[in-house]
């Protein structure tokens, strides 16, 4: 077996062989001998078959696996003629050629390596930025919103029309066609004008009744309403208002910030002190997510330059046309299966963002080690369960959802790297 190997950069070596036909019938006679010694078949005692009827039932099988094997051996002398250490192999390799001819099989195929990054020097990428932080107008605004927001509903002590805001006290029932319909009804029903609870139309109708009013509102349900029998079909509800009811705002004190705390030691001081504590964070997380990240980001990319494992970009101009071809119209798609040259089109042009998405991708590894930078498994647990928590969904079957899909890697990716970031930009103090 004549095998070379020559190193294309850093990250890639082309190996080159020829695989001699003997190689492989050697490989399928031993095969056959190895796999006679297993195989049970009719006329024969266990263990005793002849290698010429192991081949004449499984000869395809056995090509298969001499083939492999044979390639396999190709790859390990081209490793050892280029020096290379194994474990620094990455992903799968790239096979330029596989011609089968009449006495042997010429290989030709890429061999990527883990890039060896030197990310010294990584301080000169990270972006000034003043820390925001929030102004005493923030804090009062902040304070006003959340005592609102436990302010309870009062019966109006003077009799007056309803108006945006308003809590009312209603019964209705709704008609489709002068037919009424199955879940339209109901009787002292609270519904919160401005919530956004009802069909679009209808809570702005309610706007201007009085006590003991009756009203027929008319609105139409969205197409993409939930109900197919009632998607986009105009309805009348027949409204009756018993009681309006407004929120009566709570005194801004201590013991107003007791009860949002819930802690019987806290002040009004305490409070905005959290409040002006909470508004800097969401400050500090848009400038972050919206500025920081991708200035860093990009900086990172373009202060540090080594050779890439061309396999690992392949796989991400690969995901990146994947996604493309998930937003894409049936004709549009049909128009790429139908035109290899505009796909080849298509993956030059994503080509460089993809190259920049690797490259950020071994910089953060990098860096993350340099800096003992690192997220345990558990960690990535509590952020999906709890984001799970917060979106009203069930956590283990969330948790399921990314073991089930391999989605945590990239999750735990993404942990990593926000922690590293935050770091970097001195925003973990």
């Amino acid at each position: 077996m004549k095998v070379t190997a020559k190193k294309l950069n850093d990250a890639n070596v082309l190996v080159s062989g020829t695989i001699e036909n003997s190689v492989i019938e050697a490989n399928i006679d031993r095969l056959a001998k190895e796999a006679g010694k297993q195989m049970k078949v009719d006329g024969f005692r266990q263990g005793k078959v002849p290698p010429h009827v192991v081949k004449k039932l499984h000869g395809d099988k056995l090509r298969q696996d001499a083939e492999s094997e044979a390639l396999k051996s190709l790859m390990d002398e081209g490793v050892k003629e280029a020096g290379i250490n194994a474990a620094d192999i990455i992903g799968e390799p790239i096979f330029k050629k596989y011609d089968k001819q009449d006495d042997k099989i010429e290989v030709e195929l890429e061999l990527s390596l883990r890039p060896d990054v030197n990310v010294e020097g990584h301080e000169k990428a990270v972006p000034a930025f003043e820390k925001p932080e929030a102004t005493d107008k923030e804090v009062e605004e902040k304070l006003t919103e959340v005592a609102a927001q436990q302010a309870p509903f009062e019966k109006i002590k003077r009799k007056r029309m309803v108006r945006e805001g308003d809590m009312t006290l209603i019964d209705f029932e709704g008609f489709v066609d002068g037919v009424a319909f199955e879940g339209g009804k109901a009787e002292k029903f609270n519904l919160k004008i401005g919530s956004g609870q009802f069909i679009p139309g209808f809570e702005e109708q309610i706007i201007g009744m009085k006590y003991d009013e009756e009203k027929t509102v008319t609105v139409t349900f969205p197409e993409e309403y939930q109900s197919k029998d009632l998607a986009g079909k105009e309805a009348e509800f027949k409204v009756k208002l018993h009681e309006i009811q407004e929120q009566v705002e709570p005194e801004l004190n201590d013991e107003l910030a007791q009860k949002l705390l819930q802690d019987e030691k806290a002040t009004l001081d305490t409070l905005k002190e959290k409040l002006k504590e909470q508004i800097a964070n969401e400050k500090v997380s848009k400038l972050y997510n919206e500025e920081l990240k991708p200035k860093l980001i990009e900086a990172l990319v373009e202060h540090f330059d080594f050779a890439l494992p061309n396999n690992i970009v392949e796989q991400e101009i690969d995901a990146k046309i994947n996604a493309k071809a998930r937003e894409m119209k049936e004709e549009e798609l049909k128009e790429y299966q139908e035109n290899p040259e505009k796909v080849e089109a298509l993956r030059d042009e994503v080509r460089e963002e993809a190259q920049n998405s690797v490259k950020a991708t071994f910089i953060v590894d990098a860096l993350a080690k340099k800096e003992k930078v690192n997220v345990e498994d558990q960690e990535v647990s509590q952020a999906i369960y709890y984001e799970a928590m917060m979106s009203g969904q069930d956590p283990q079957q969330v948790i399921k959802y990314y073991q089930d899909n391999n989605l945590l890697p990239a999750v735990k990716m993404g942990m990593i790297e926000d922690k590293l970031f935050g770091k970097l930009l001195g925003l973990d103090k």
